[in-house]
């Protein structure tokens, strides 16, 4: 056969190997529709109120009080952050939560996991025990004069151990660092490990926490927020200015700016009342931005680790 009369016979149709896509029940398209539409709204309101807060802040003591105030800046100002960071006791009180944050969220991770990954071991004599009397003090506390005696025995009060200590473990955190443990790491690792001569300590170093990133990545972010938002335990155990979180430093600035009054006239009272208006929108930008910032840093593994122990395997 010529090579004229191949190229003159039909060609075979080539089918397409992307077939139509499968169509959406009608149902679940109303479903997703309906999902969305709440998850915009809830959207909406937790992100209006924070743009609001921060055009707040960023506008005249005039404009706030006047209510002109929405979505953007009236008459941009500076002037609640310079009245805020003016006060040497707000410098001193970041750095102190900064301490309190850094180094409570390091010990707090270290000790949770210390206790966790033992729980987590089904080799572990009287592990379901020690658990249960972990949880009990979920349920039943000693109460705050006999946890204050405690401090004060431990010579922790009016310093920042009384701070760091006491509530260094959190018991929802050892159970989700320990249901962690007990289904995401399989036994054949430990047995490899065993065989390679591996110690329990250089297990948990070298192979248990490399593969528990999302897990750390939401005990951080759990105890950096706790720490950093700790109020009450300052308040009764710290007398010190100098040791105040900051939590306590903005608490007293509020304060003294809404109730300053006695030996000042009544323009300067009126004054002081309206700042005082634009100066806890600042102050509440100033408190939450350390915990925005960490936020990115551990965001990629927050959405794994919150499910941690709701699938096992």
């Amino acid at each position: 056969m010529s090579a004229l009369s191949m190229s003159k016979l039909p060609k075979p149709q080539v089918k397409r190997a992307d077939a139509k896509k499968v169509r959406e029940p009608f149902g679940d398209r109303i479903f997703l529709v309906v999902i969305t539409l709440m998850l915009a709204v809830l959207l909406a309101l937790v992100l209006l109120p924070l743009i609001y807060i921060v055009a707040s802040s960023f506008s005249s003591v005039a404009a706030v009080n006047e209510g002109r105030v929405s979505f953007w800046p009236v008459e941009f100002s500076l002037k609640a952050y310079e009245v805020a960071f003016s006060n040497p006791k707000v410098l001193t009180g970041y750095y102190n939560s900064l301490i309190y944050a850094i180094f409570g969220t390091l010990i707090s991770v270290t000790l949770t996991v210390a206790i966790a990954y033992p729980l987590s071991r089904k080799a572990f004599f009287g592990r379901n025990v020690l658990m249960t009397f972990l949880i009990f003090t979920m349920l039943f506390s000693g109460g705050l004069i006999p946890t204050y005696m405690v401090v004060q025995d431990l010579g922790m009060l009016d310093t920042r151990w009384a701070l760091l200590i006491p509530n260094a473990i959190g018991v929802w955190q050892v159970i989700i660092a320990r249901t962690f443990f007990a289904h995401s790491i399989p036994d054949e690792l430990y047995e490899a490990a065993t065989l390679d001569g591996a110690s329990e300590l250089r297990f948990l170093r070298s192979v248990v926490l490399p593969l528990s990133k999302p897990l750390l990545a939401v005990l951080i972010l759990m105890y950096t927020i706790f720490q950093w938002n700790s109020y009450f335990d300052a308040l009764v155990y710290l007398k010190d200015p100098d040791l105040f979180p900051l939590q306590i430093v903005l608490r007293e600035l509020l304060i003294l700016n809404q109730s300053n009054g006695g030996s000042t006239n009544l323009a300067q009272q009126l004054e002081q009342q309206q700042l005082a208006n634009v100066l806890k929108y600042a102050l509440i930008v100033v408190s939450s931005l350390p915990v925005l910032l960490i936020y990115p840093f551990v965001a990629r593994h927050f959405t794994k680790g919150v499910m941690v122990g709701a699938v096992k395997g």
